[in-house]
């Protein structure tokens, strides 16, 4: 996984965590769910760069 790919689903996630927390404080359903969707975003960018890492060994 690059590194600048890494970091870029990192920081969605947290910016999903910290976006579902505000709503919390706020009660807006609205920012749980795009949180909850940032979060999601993530564990798909990751999914996408494990692959590409299998990929590469694979023709290694």
């Amino acid at each position: 996984m690059s590194l600048e790919n890494k970091a870029k689903a990192v920081a969605k996630n947290v910016e999903g965590k910290v976006q579902e927390a505000a709503s919390e404080v706020t009660g807006d359903p609205n920012d749980k769910a795009e949180g909850k969707a940032k979060q999601g975003e993530s564990k798909v960018r990751h999914a996408a760069e494990n692959v590409k890492d299998e990929v590469k060994k694979a023709l290694d």
